[in-house]
């Protein structure tokens, strides 16, 4: 499982999720909110599964 997810697109997904994530706990309190989990989760492994599906990367060739 190598890394296919790059900075720039790690950083987004890590902050997607968190505000996702946050819907849960305050504003509408809606458990639509841990869809935020998957960009989370993606974020912090630098990994996602679509992207080795569809043969994407968005890491530099130096950081794999």
């Amino acid at each position: 499982m190598g890394k296919n997810v790059g900075m720039l697109d790690r950083t987004i997904r890590i902050l997607v999720g968190l505000v996702l994530l946050s819907g849960v706990f305050v504003g509408p309190k809606s458990l639509w909110g841990l869809i935020g989990l998957l960009p989370l989760l993606t974020g912090l492994a630098s990994f996602c599964p679509a992207y080795r599906i569809a043969g994407m990367s968005t890491c530099d060739a130096r950081a794999k």
